[in-house]
């Protein structure tokens, strides 16, 4: 693996999301703007909104970056860019880090303005420390880069990309414990949520929001949302093709 040839790759990604305002506009706005509003609707009711923000930090920046990121990375498939680059030197695990790194960038910009809007300006309090609800969203917001580059995969076009979102992502936000504790949910949706990445991504957001301590139990929600990340990119490194002999 050539590191010159994914930081290229990364490179060239980043060039044309710098001239594409409205992807930059829905990566950094959109989950600052939801939150704000929550904030907005919740005014006036103590608690409220230190209740609920916590775990919409974990899922916001997550299904933004999944969006983004799995469309695309189709349209490098669809229009013919990935074909030409798979004939050159270029491994398929440089062109899935060159991605990583591109939007893993945009994904540590977003969770670091939405968590500092949130504290800053929102007025959101916690009972953890607020440097670990920001490392939190980074990594829900990496987690859901690379959700979007290995899924892509299974699309042929941009449409069929977007449709992922209510058949993926929907189910997980039903089950990852804000609608209810995952405890309380029926046995079997109880298991499922267990497989699903965003139940710890929220339960890790969760725990920092109600303890100050740094439990064994956050540790692993975080290390297995890394994990999801890592498979995610493996995934996506396997499932990239030439779709012409």
């Amino acid at each position: 693996m050539s590191r010159r040839r994914a930081l290229a790759t990364a490179a060239r990604v980043a060039r044309q999301l710098r001239h594409d305002p409205r992807t930059v506009a829905l990566l950094l706005l959109v989950p600052s703007v939801l939150l704000g509003l929550l904030a907005w609707i919740l005014r006036g009711r103590p608690g409220v909104f230190d209740h609920f923000a916590p775990s919409l930090l974990g899922i916001f920046p997550l299904i933004v970056m999944f969006l983004v990121t799995s469309v695309a990375t189709l349209r490098e498939r669809t229009s013919g860019t990935l074909e030409r680059l798979l004939t050159m030197p270029l491994a398929k695990v440089e062109f899935v880090l060159g991605y990583a790194l591109a939007f893993g960038t945009s994904a540590v910009a977003q969770g670091a303005l939405v968590s500092g809007l949130s504290f800053g300006v929102y007025g959101l309090h916690v009972a953890g420390s607020a440097w670990l609800i920001v490392l939190v969203a980074v990594l829900n917001a990496l987690l859901g880069t690379a959700l979007g580059l290995s899924l892509s995969a299974l699309a042929t076009t941009e449409f069929q990309a977007v449709q992922f979102m209510p058949a993926f992502i929907f189910p997980q936000i039903l089950l990852c414990g804000i609608v209810v504790s995952r405890d309380q949910l029926p046995t079997f949706l109880h298991w499922l949520s267990d497989v699903l990445p965003m139940s710890y991504a929220v339960d890790a957001t969760t725990r920092v929001a109600t303890s100050a301590a740094i439990t064994t139990a956050l540790i692993l929600d975080i290390a297995v949302v890394v994990g999801f990340v890592a498979v995610a990119l493996v995934i996506g490194a396997t499932t990239l093709r030439r779709r012409t002999p």
